[in-house]
């Protein structure tokens, strides 16, 4: 063979022996990429989704059962960070620094402590607990967007103005029960800000959380709303003042000064520091969208409403 075939031929070679490590490095770099872990912009997404997902479960479970969803519409699918843990003090808990809801295992899709389960597999008393849940994330989004924009919507910034001005006047002295199985036994205390509006957040998420459990226990196991049968709702009505006049509508605050904690962790209201009429008025007309037909109905069964202490009239229902 001449000296110019041999050149030929190898060229030829060469060539081939670079198509094949080309091709070689081109399948590696496909794998690289492929079998990289998810970047953080796909992570985010995928969250962002599965976050639009399951609110849009709860809000769907929440209409077939005839349940509040007006505030629940209110609330971005973001705003909350949904985890699952083994709690044994509480069966929820909320944490307005970082928007995290911790709810107990029961709670979860299986009890495998990842999705949440559908409203319908749960309890009368556990949508009471999520519910209450639910509120105080509601609350707390109304504090956040208030402190970032002026632009909050109307019956929103009404409630929250009428939040402030009930945490001023109605829960800046409180009358606790030191000893909590000694209901009778009272004392005064004046609260700091963040103590009486916990007192406040508490009080009404009880009431929500109440609210809910009673709606569920009137309708039974029919499919029709309490507000389309007239026996339901006068059972409701009739619940609610029980309970009223019981002093059932009584949250608690966390003391802040440390010695006071160490005697006692919450320091629950007396039920002369229970929810006023008039804010269970503005809670089932602005949160829970009852309707004003059976706002008035209840207004009503009361001889004797009462005429509220506080100034602030925004926040009463339309």
């Amino acid at each position: 063979m001449g000296d110019g075939a041999r050149f030929v031929l190898l060229i030829a070679v060469h060539s081939c022996f670079l198509r094949r490590i080309t091709a070689r490095l081109l399948l590696v770099c496909c794998w690289l990429v492929w079998a990289q872990p998810i970047g953080a912009s796909d992570a985010t997404r995928s969250e962002e989704t599965g976050a639009e997902q399951m609110w849009a479960r709860l809000i769907a479970d929440a209409e077939r059962f005839r349940l509040p969803t007006k505030f629940l519409k209110a609330l971005p699918p973001d705003f909350i960070r949904v985890e699952f843990d083994d709690l044994r003090a509480y069966a929820a808990e909320y944490h307005p620094g970082d928007h995290r809801m911790v709810l107990d295992r029961s709670l979860s899709f299986n009890a495998a402590g990842r999705g949440l389960r559908s409203l319908s597999t749960m309890t009368p008393k556990q949508l009471e607990v999520f519910y209450h849940e639910l509120f105080h994330a509601y609350l707390d989004y109304l504090t956040v967007i208030d402190a970032q924009s002026d632009e909050v919507g109307r019956r929103s910034d009404e409630l929250l103005h009428f939040a402030r001005a009930q945490q001023s006047c109605r829960y800046g002295e409180v009358q606790i029960t030191p000893i909590v199985q000694r209901k009778k036994e009272t004392e005064s205390r004046y609260l700091t800000q963040a103590e009486s509006w916990e007192a406040l957040n508490e009080t009404w998420a009880v009431f929500i959380g109440w609210a809910v459990w009673n709606q569920l226990e009137v309708q039974g196991k029919t499919k029709q709303s309490m507000f389309q049968d007239q026996r339901q709702a006068s059972r409701w009505i009739q619940r609610f003042k029980t309970a009223f006049e019981n002093g059932e509508f009584r949250g608690y605050y966390v003391p802040e000064d440390p010695d006071e904690r160490r005697l006692a962790q919450k320091r629950y209201l007396a039920q002369q520091s229970q929810l006023g009429l008039d804010e269970a008025v503005v809670l089932m007309d602005q949160v829970l969208g009852f309707q004003h037909n059976f706002i008035e109905q209840l207004m009503a069964s009361f001889e004797s409403p009462g005429v509220s202490t506080c100034s602030a009239v925004e926040g009463k229902a339309g």
